[in-house]
């Protein structure tokens, strides 16, 4: 079973730090641009001929979880 961390990563040498797919330089937010843009998981792979649609599913679950993050105000 493939985890998050598989197929999402952070490195500060990478695209100034920002989360990409499996070590490509696909950041996360690219994928969830094409998302908001109305195309589904296939077409974004066929944009994006790296990426596989789990890959995409992963961008998903990956801003998902960030957002879930609790921010205590003061």
């Amino acid at each position: 079973m493939t985890t998050l961390a598989d197929r999402i990563a952070v490195d500060p040498a990478q695209c100034g730090g920002r989360p990409c797919v499996r070590g490509l330089r696909s950041r996360v937010t690219d994928v969830l641009d094409l998302l908001a843009s109305g195309l589904t998981p296939a077409a974004v792979v066929e944009e994006l001929p790296d990426l596989e649609v789990e890959d995409v599913s992963a961008c998903l679950r990956f801003a998902s979880r960030r957002l879930a993050h609790p921010i205590v105000a003061a």
